[in-house]
């Protein structure tokens, strides 16, 4: 029995180390976790000296329980060990390695774990998305994927780069369309760590409205960084609906694919879409919802008054109600990802108000979907934790790709590559 196993015996459990990690400042609890998740392999070995001296200074901080841990050993058995617990945990054996930017909750890790992969490295910014991917990955993203300081740590082999990058406008008035274009842009950092790391694939995720930007300017000048600058062999990028893949949402994205062998990009096809057509019933809570769910007499009202003003000026906004044999529209950010996706849901009893609200729970059964509703919109299954406020879950997943979607795709991606 380890010390850290005898003192086990004698201490109540500990608050979470991963917790610590997340409040550790200058990367170093990115570079711990990115240490520790697979600790024998040669991508950790990039982190070892940094990610020794991050645990010798929480060791040192003793911010947790007293005298539970003596040493760096028992600190890092502890967090391995707590890595290990995540629901989504590293693979055994697995077929390939890629790396996760703009990562937000996980949504791409999720897909390309399931095929077998291995995540290496992965990035983004917002604190509250860390924390979510934390408690699923054991992992803590590295911070802002623009500065040279993050990009440094980026192993340098890995079989496939996937990237949810935001769309910016690009200054390409009076330029060639280059690469030179692009600076200033997520897109620039992108290309520049595919143009450093030459991975053997791309997979590229951004909003539908990527092809019609600027007059589809935009977009071609994507194409020709990745095609002619960066040597890259891109089919056509294509237009994909969650709805098509699983999952009762209607939201569409644009995915682009690159390959580093012109082979590889021939064998390529996008996947089909499945026969099947799921509606919101299939997503929908089995229990009763609690009532802080449900709108308020005075709000239902007033999103009535403004549906009927745009209506009466033949505008097709305001909120909408799903049934249960119907898709869902697309889960965004903002109140009208919200509110254009009411349902009726007449299984509440308690009508007692459980945040301040004006007026009363409405008697209707209208109500927003939950979080855990929207989770599996978006294809995460049912062990995906959701570690915060109703507010930023509803954010998170709004912001995230729609699992089953990226997943068919890596799937002909991977298999073009030969590592499924």
């Amino acid at each position: 029995m380890s010390l850290l196993e005898r003192k086990e015996l004698k201490n109540p459990k500990p608050a979470s180390l991963m917790s610590h990690l997340l409040k550790m400042e200058n990367e170093s609890g990115a570079v711990i976790s990115h240490y520790l998740y697979d600790i024998n392999a040669d991508s950790a070995k990039q982190f070892k000296r940094e990610a020794l001296a991050g645990i010798k200074q929480l060791l040192t901080e003793n911010v947790y329980q007293p005298n539970l841990y003596e040493t760096v050993e028992d600190v890092a058995q502890q967090l391995s060990l707590e890595i290990g617990k995540c629901p989504f945990a590293k693979p055994k054996n697995p077929k390939f390695h890629f790396i996760d930017l703009f990562a937000g909750i996980g949504g791409f890790r999720v897909a390309m774990q399931k095929l077998g992969g291995q995540c290496v490295f992965s990035s983004e910014w917002d604190k509250n998305a860390k924390q979510t991917y934390a408690a699923n990955f054991g992992e803590i993203p590295f911070g802002d994927i623009t500065k040279a300081e993050i990009k440094k740590y980026i192993p340098k082999h890995f079989d496939v780069l996937c990237a949810g990058f935001p769309c910016q406008a690009f200054s390409i008035a009076g330029h060639r369309g280059g690469f030179s274009d692009t600076r200033g842009t997520l897109f620039f950092d992108v290309a520049e760590i595919i143009k450093k790391h030459k991975p053997t694939a791309i997979f590229l995720e951004n909003v539908k409205g990527l092809r019609s930007h600027d007059k589809g300017r935009t977009l071609a000048t994507i194409l020709s960084v990745l095609r002619n600058d960066l040597g890259y062999f891109v089919p056509d990028p294509q237009i994909m609906n969650a709805k098509h893949f699983g999952v009762p949402q209607n939201r569409e994205r644009i995915y682009i694919v690159g390959f580093l062998n012109e082979a590889d990009a021939h064998k390529f096809k996008y996947p089909a879409p499945l026969k099947k057509n799921p509606v919101f019933e299939d997503v929908k809570e089995e229990s009763v919802v609690s009532a802080k769910y449900y709108l308020s007499t005075r709000y239902l009202e007033c999103l009535r008054k403004h549906k009927a003003r745009h209506e009466g000026k033949g505008n097709g906004f305001g909120y909408m109600i799903i049934n249960d044999n119907e898709v869902s529209n697309s889960v965004v950010c903002g109140g009208m990802g919200r509110e254009r996706n009411l349902v009726l849901d007449k299984r509440i009893k308690d009508f007692t108000p459980q945040t301040h609200i004006m007026g009363t729970v409405n008697r209707e059964g209208v109500r927003k979907m939950t979080p855990r509703e929207w989770a599996r919109l978006q294809g995460f299954p049912d062990k995906f934790v959701i570690p915060v406020a109703d507010a930023s879950a509803y954010k998170q997943f709004g912001n995230s790709v729609a699992v089953p979607a990226i997943q068919a795709t890596a799937s002909m991606l991977l298999q073009a590559i030969g590592h499924i």
